[in-house]
């Protein structure tokens, strides 16, 4: 019997439990610190896929072959620090959250001194789509060896990039400078856009110096990653800033977009407008209405 434990029951943690159960996988145990709260998404995903929520990470992983790490970026290291009194010797411990090369090894310290198999993982597109068929670049000196078994688990797509910790999540970090950074912009430049009734002209514009695509359906996605995922995109780009800075360079745009998606995740309302320019207005009217309350006077104090 092949043994799993999730540590981190967001969405790609489900999405791992979904698809380990399709590949025959059933003993599976999960632990999150989310299951505090009982109305906690990670508590709904847990009672949704009846999936026993341990009472700690390292119950969670006791036993485990294989332990999947998919937790909030800044929390990488936590999370391979929580399982060392659990974990198994000889098992892997598959690291796919999106953390700096420096937390990445300090998180292969901790698992590889506990007797565990650290695999650094960078997951190098959104996981829905093609689910545990997404492409995963691998590092570490476990990475080789793990590549040979992963089809074990469903995991289909993996390059190995390095024998070291770090490369891959180089690889992913440095190309989310560009992709979470160019949601940033297009958040920022619509809703200026917007305002001022030239969002039109701005989108037609594009295909000027940019590959010709269907821009307003392409900053319709950029958008909506946005508002849905801001607050897990901001703890991202901060390790992407790490990263930068970690190159010595200063990551003026990295962190820029930190302040733009942590904006944007106020608004998830918004989503449900559907069109691009629906989710745009529907920004601009939720900010008109923060601006009317900030410009409301205090009733007990204005009389």
């Amino acid at each position: 019997m092949t043994r799993v434990a999730l540590i981190g029951l967001g969405e790609v943690g489900r999405t791992f439990v979904e698809e380990l159960r399709a590949a025959g996988i059933r003993d599976l145990s999960a632990w999150d610190t989310a299951f505090a709260d009982p109305s906690s998404r990670a508590s709904r995903n847990a009672a949704e896929l009846g999936i026993a929520a341990a009472g700690s990470a390292p119950a969670a992983v006791r036993g485990a072959d294989l332990v999947v790490s998919a937790v909030t970026a800044a929390q990488c290291v936590a999370a391979a620090e929580s399982v060392t009194a659990g974990i198994s010797s000889g098992a892997w411990y598959f690291d796919l959250n999106s953390s700096s090369p420096g937390h990445k090894q300090a998180a292969a310290a901790a698992v590889d001194g506990a007797g565990g198999r650290y695999v650094e993982a960078a997951l190098m597109s959104p996981i829905g789509p093609k689910r545990l068929a997404s492409p995963f670049l691998l590092g570490g000196a476990h990475a080789a060896a793990f590549a040979d078994t992963a089809a074990a688990y469903g995991i289909s797509s993996v390059e190995v990039v390095s024998d070291e910790v770090g490369r891959a999540a180089a690889t992913k970090l440095c190309r989310s400078v560009i992709v979470k950074g160019l949601e940033s912009l297009l958040t920022e430049s619509l809703l200026a856009a917007r305002t001022f009734g030239v969002e039109r002209d701005v989108l037609d514009s594009l295909p000027n110096i940019l590959p010709p695509a269907d821009w307003e359906a392409v900053a319709g996605y950029f958008v909506s990653r946005s508002l849905q995922h801001g607050k897990r995109r901001s703890e991202e780009m901060e390790e992407a800033a790490a990263t930068v800075a970690e190159a010595g360079v200063e990551p003026y745009m990295a962190l820029a977009a930190v302040q733009r998606q942590r904006w944007a995740a106020q608004f998830p309302e918004a989503i449900d407008a559907g069109s691009t320019i629906g989710m745009v207005d529907a920004v601009i009217a939720a900010m008109r209405q923060d601006d009317r309350r900030d410009d409301e006077p205090d009733q007990e104090t204005s009389a």
